[in-house]
């Protein structure tokens, strides 16, 4: 018989599996024209607006809830931590279409690569967690981190080839900007994999 999920593990799944839909999509999405930038900025901030209803019912249930399975901070950061991806990558997305940058470069495609891998560990602990197997969390919390670490990487690189090979400055400025949201959103799976962390170390 399955296990009865608490209602704010289920919560906290509906999140995360919103956002990796979101990772996916945006990850996925091949823009080929001007046109598809609108479906595209559209359908993100389609995703990233019912990820928001998500987090309100979170916030309701915890203001009605007497007890919780894990402390109300610790709910509460997670969701809106895991809120900061979606909003990244809706944010990104809306910078594309603002920019008309149809032919995402070499750079951002590693940047996404890493950010979509990262949600899906997330998205992995967050079962975990809903199971109750709080310490085969970690591992995906490390994965993360690591992922992070790797943008950290990325954004040294890809900002040093901007400033050598690019002569336009508008482009410059355009790509700069989309390479530190993309790190940004990196910091945000960090932020979870961090809370992940306290997580475990206060319940299992």
């Amino acid at each position: 018989m399955a296990k009865k999920v608490d209602k704010f593990s289920a919560l906290l799944s509906n999140i995360s599996s919103n956002l990796k839909e979101g990772a996916n999509y945006f990850a996925d999405y091949k823009l080929k024209n001007i046109s598809d930038l609108k479906i595209f900025s559209e359908k993100m901030k389609e995703i990233e607006t019912k990820g928001d209803s998500f987090v309100h019912e979170v916030i309701k249930q915890l203001n009605d809830a007497f007890i919780t399975p894990i402390e109300r901070e610790d709910i509460l950061h997670l969701a809106n931590s895991m809120d900061d991806v979606l909003d990244g990558l809706e944010a990104t997305a809306a910078l594309f279409e603002m920019y008309s940058i149809t032919q995402a470069d070499d750079f951002m495609l590693q940047f996404v690569a890493a950010i979509k891998a990262s949600v899906h560990e997330i998205d992995k602990a967050i079962e975990l967690l809903a199971n109750k197997k709080l310490p085969q969390m970690r591992e995906h919390a490390i994965k993360t981190k690591d992922y992070e670490s790797k943008c950290d990487n990325i954004l040294r690189q890809s900002i040093k080839h901007l400033f050598t090979v690019e002569k336009d400055p508008i482009r410059i400025i355009q790509y700069k900007e989309i390479y530190e949201n993309l790190e940004d959103i990196a910091d945000s799976c960090q932020s979870v994999a961090n809370t992940l962390e306290t997580i475990i170390m206060k319940n299992a």
